[in-house]
């Protein structure tokens, strides 16, 4: 099906040099295709969306769950004026990697990284690693994924990296054809579900599906490899659900959201409930 639905998009994103066309979620050419690639929306799971639909954790937790300044290449440091994001020094063949302060064994847990597209260079990796991954190579490499420690998503490439030196390389998002280059915005998120042993990836609003399996019973950090000078990374730890099945209270909060959409969440101030309902329903 997805094949279909993009052999028609092949003709609609923009060519490039060398024949490459493009796919961007952002373009108006390709809004139309969008409902149809939903097709992978059918395989995101409930949790996610009940996830997605709760509010940000607060920034102090976003600060427990950020860059780890003790565990990093040298040529990386945190910034001290906003801890969320890292800055490279620009050391030529070099690439260097960071680990966040929170390793994850359980659970559902969601983070946004902004990279800006003209600070990534030939290798911008991200993904997850384990707390034996390097951080540092000699020369300009694809350092998450190039052993059997760390998991990775080339933005540049659009390929998926496990064990690199051993195992051929895979494309993502998989309903790309090889003529065919696609478009990682600025920011995207990044979603590990330690329960099911998923990495997945969002982007504009669209689940690509799973990325990596076979995470269960791993500790995961979240983890980025680069090698542009003076690029600046910012981890945003979005929110986290814990393996338990969700409250039916939850699971009702959630239906009437559904149900009302995002346009119309505010008309819950017009429903004949009590206060503290509304406010439950709102998240307050």
């Amino acid at each position: 099906f997805l094949k279909g639905v993009v052999s028609r998009t092949r003709n609609m994103g923009q060519k490039v040099p060398g024949g490459i066309k493009t796919v961007d979620m952002r373009d108006p050419a390709f809004r139309p295709l969008k409902l149809e690639l939903q097709a992978l929306d059918y395989t995101k799971p409930a949790r996610l969306d009940m996830l997605l639909d709760m509010p940000s954790v607060s920034h102090d937790v976003q600060i427990q769950h950020s860059w780890n300044n003790d565990d990093r290449s040298l040529n990386i440091f945190v910034k001290e004026d906003n801890k969320l994001i890292f800055h490279r020094h620009p050391v030529a063949q070099s690439t260097d990697g960071i680990r966040g302060k929170v390793g994850y064994t359980r659970g559902l847990h969601v983070w946004e990284i902004s990279w800006a597209m003209r600070q990534r260079g030939t290798h911008a990796v991200v993904g997850v690693a384990t707390g034996d991954a390097p951080l540092h190579s000699v020369g300009y490499t694809a350092l998450v994924g190039n052993n059997s420690e760390s998991w990775g998503w080339d933005l540049g490439r659009n390929k998926l990296y496990y064990d690199g030196k051993n195992q051929p390389s895979k494309t993502y998002p998989t309903f790309l054809e090889p003529d065919e280059t696609f478009i990682v915005p600025d920011s995207f998120l990044v979603v590990l579900d330690m329960d099911e042993g998923t990495l997945s990836f969002i982007v504009d609003g669209q689940y690509l599906g799973v990325a990596f399996r076979g995470l269960k019973g791993k500790k995961l950090y979240p983890v980025v490899s680069a090698v542009w000078g003076h690029c600046e990374i910012r981890i945003r730890y979005i929110n986290g659900l814990d393996p338990e099945p969700l409250p039916l209270m939850d699971l009702c909060r959630r239906s009437v959201r559904v149900a009302l959409g995002k346009e119309r969440l505010s008309e819950i101030h017009g429903l004949p409930l009590p206060a503290s309902l509304k406010n439950y329903l709102l998240y307050q």
